[in-house]
């Protein structure tokens, strides 16, 4: 009697947890793992015969184990997944042990919309394995169910469409390693032909470099000459272009303000009325934001520093060529002081 009453509990319960459990269920789904075996029309092999839509483990239990199995399922919202532990095979293997328990009968067609919605939705994924499984289960409890041959239909028609696509793929991958051997076979031509070229002019250029060698002896040692003074020339006019640059004090890129929040007041300090300043020293990274901030000077001293850090730590400047280091100072006066 007590299994009933669990049973029974469970019935009245179970319209309400179906459908709070929908979006989870959809939502929950996990994609479909990258490495995952490829369905059989992926693969372009034949279709091994479909598995029962009720496993073996299942359909050996006994039917007051099925009841509690089930009802555990349907709160835990264990609809129609995961395989072999479910509520739709729990109550399918029930109905084949009791044909005519009408309570059965019912969970099942409360079930149905959303394993059929469930089938929807593998479908849509391309999780054929997991949408053919549901089909099957949606076949057992009623196989005139309008829905079955669109699902069906659907599923052989994703499953070509899978082939189609796998296959243009690989074409598609085999066309481009055509294209790139063929691409490579002529870059190794060309290599060896511009290899060919240069050793010939490299041979063409020794032999007339020997030929007029000492009649240009002299003409080269002038040109050698006159080559070294040109290097002394430029290296002169490069040292004093250095020296005059060292000379030059590097002008610091201007600052331009973008967000410099003013600090916050210590509350300690604003009781007491007490007004100062601090001066701080920053450096500005490229990307115009405070890279490090440091105190130079305060008055009175460490009653406004930690304020005065953090606030220039979230000033946002325009961005910069280079780090620019400057000082700022903060003042804090108590308003109507």
């Amino acid at each position: 009697m007590s299994h009933v009453t669990t049973f029974a509990k469970a019935r009245l319960l179970a319209p309400v947890t179906l459908l709070l459990a929908l979006a989870a269920c959809s939502g929950k789904d996990e994609p479909k793992p990258a490495d995952a075996p490829a369905t059989p029309a992926a693969t372009g092999t034949t279709a091994a015969p479909a598995a029962p839509a009720v496993s073996a483990k299942v359909q050996s239990l006994g039917t007051e184990e099925l009841r509690e199995l089930a009802s555990k399922a349907l709160r835990e919202n264990r609809m129609y997944a995961p395989a072999g532990d479910n509520a739709m095979e729990y109550y399918l293997a029930l109905r084949d042990k009791t044909p005519d328990d009408a309570s059965v009968k019912s969970a099942l067609t409360d079930l149905l919309p959303y394993t059929l919605i469930a089938a929807e939705q593998n479908l849509t994924r391309e999780d054929f394995t997991e949408a053919q499984r549901l089909v099957a289960l949606i076949e057992k409890v009623d196989a005139t169910a309008p829905a079955l041959p669109r699902l069906k239909q659907g599923i052989t028609g994703g499953m070509q469409t899978a082939l189609k696509r796998t296959q243009e793929e690989t074409d598609k991958v085999k066309k481009d390693a055509e294209t790139r051997a063929k691409q490579l076979v002529e870059q190794q031509r060309q290599a060896q032909q511009q290899a060919g070229e240069a050793e010939a002019a490299r041979q063409i250029a020794a032999q007339q470099e020997a030929a007029r060698r000492d009649t240009d002896r002299q003409d080269a040692e002038r040109q050698a000459t006159a080559r070294r003074e040109a290097e002394q020339r430029q290296q002169q006019a490069a040292a004093q272009q250095a020296a005059a640059a060292r000379a030059t004090p590097a002008a610091s890129p201007s600052l331009r303000p973008v967000s410099t929040p003013a600090p916050r007041y210590p509350a300690d300090a604003l009781r007491s009325g007490t007004s100062g300043e601090v001066l701080v020293e920053i450096t500005v990274g490229t990307d115009g934001s405070v890279t490090n901030a440091r105190v130079l000077r305060a008055n009175p001293a460490r009653v406004f520093d930690r304020e005065a850090l953090n606030a220039v730590k979230r000033w946002k400047f325009e961005p910069v060529g280079a780090p620019v280091t400057t000082r700022r100072t903060l003042a804090f006066a108590p308003e109507g002081g």
